[in-house]
């Protein structure tokens, strides 16, 4: 991280608490999924299998990008994050939202509690797309990667305000639109317009950097842009008008395009590396990459008759395959760095401090690591063959993962500043 500027970072109580509840909810959804094996190979829409992935998408996914975001844009636009006091009141706003939202779906409260927490998530993306909208409004550097940061704000802004009005809509009848196609709906545009974008732009600039790559071909990037946004925009009003057999492909094949400028993107960097050797968290951060390809070669299949049990496949894929994925891989080469930075940089070159590496264990990185290609495929082949048992022992590997992860986390999150004299 050597090439940004550190001195523009957020206070830390803007980006640390992202990160320690995030790996809170990782273990909290980990014990609902062994609890709700068995429904899962069954159902998509049963309330368990809502609590879970909803605690998924915003209590595990959603809150660490939040961190991550908080703490990235600012370095890399050097200049201050606009408001730290917004940061933190959108972490509570967050926090409390999900916690309302795993409750009424997993007991199926439909009205208050479920809108009660649906309006608090709003009100995050809200104070989220403020801040980093305005944090970037004078950013000249990087520019692409701000723009695909500002995007994917909007469109989980879009997503939340979609969520929002099921959940009204369940209590109080809004559309005359098929329920399964709403839902649809608002999965996607999460999917392709906040986590997609997100993670393009960031990845667009953290992948070459660890790997100190000399080929960055910015055209992709661009190209990519354009096709994911554009792709999404017809996919959103193609749908909204009810168009899911005709134009809404079209959508969709433009989004294909945009991923693949961006694969293109990251493949490019991969070859011109100087770093040749992958860590074990790039290498997360690859087969993550592998389980995305795989979902987006299923979901003509499932667009086109919805079956069982390739739905939930798809899922595994997105959520646990690729979303978790990079951030199993990408919180550590993060998080000890921004930790790193707040108890050591005014020490660095003074006195003899520890590399940021050395604030986690990286043998429990490489367990992780194995752990992860283990529950995958003892849950896919679970779901593709329904056998119960081989599901059930995946989800404990899983689960294994996320005590891993929690521990490893927490430590970097309690270090105490170290320091011995230089000489």
């Amino acid at each position: 991280m050597a090439d940004i500027n550190i001195a523009k970072a957020p206070k830390s109580y803007a980006v640390l608490p992202f990160y320690a509840v995030g790996s809170l909810f990782f273990l909290t959804l980990s014990t609902l999924l062994v609890f709700s094996h068995q429904t899962l190979l069954t159902q998509f829409l049963h309330p368990h299998i809502l609590a879970i992935v909803h605690a998924t998408t915003l209590g595990w996914v959603t809150m660490v990008i939040f961190g991550a975001s908080y703490q990235l844009l600012p370095v890399i636009c050097e200049r201050n994050l606009f408001s730290n006091i917004l940061a933190l009141v959108s972490f509570f706003g967050l926090l409390s939202g999900v916690i309302l939202l795993i409750i009424a779906f997993w007991f199926f409260l439909t009205g208050f509690w479920m809108i009660t927490g649906g309006t608090l998530v709003v009100l995050a993306a809200i104070l989220y797309f403020i801040n980093v909208t305005v944090t970037a409004k004078k950013c000249n550097k990087h520019a692409i990667q701000k723009c695909f940061m500002i995007s994917a704000g909007f469109w989980l802004l879009v997503t939340t305000v979609m969520g929002l009005l099921i959940a009204i809509h369940l209590k109080y009848p809004l559309f005359n639109t098929n329920q399964l196609q709403l839902i649809a709906l608002h999965a996607h545009v999460g999917f392709a317009g906040w986590f997609l974008q997100l993670i393009t732009g960031v990845s667009s600039k953290l992948v070459p950097m660890f790997l100190l790559s000399r080929n960055k071909p910015e055209k992709y990037l661009q190209l990519a842009f354009l096709l994911q946004n554009t792709g999404l925009l017809i996919f959103f009003f193609a749908a909204i008008v009810g168009l899911w057999n005709n134009i809404v492909w079209i959508g969709y094949l433009l989004v294909i395009a945009g991923v693949v400028y961006w694969l293109l993107y990251i493949i490019a960097a991969f070859k011109s590396r100087i770093r040749k050797p992958l860590d074990f968290q790039m290498r997360f951060t690859f087969l993550s990459l592998i389980f995305l390809v795989l979902a987006l070669f299923l979901l003509p299949f499932i667009m086109h008759s919805w079956p069982m049990p390739y739905i939930q496949l798809y899922g595994l894929l997105v959520l646990m395959g690729w979303l978790s994925g990079i951030i199993l891989g990408q919180t550590f080469k993060t998080l000890p760095f921004i930790v790193w930075n707040y108890h050591y940089k005014s020490l660095n070159g003074r006195v003899r401090v520890p590399l940021p590496k050395q604030l986690y264990r990286e043998i429990l990185v490489k367990w992780n690591f194995y752990f992860f290609i283990a529950a995958l495929m003892l849950m896919c082949a679970g779901l593709l063959l329904q056998v119960n048992m081989l599901f059930l022992v995946g989800s404990i590997f899983w689960l294994l993962i996320a005590i891993v992860f929690v521990w490893n986390v927490f430590d970097i999150l309690l270090h105490k500043t170290k320091k011995s004299d230089s000489n």
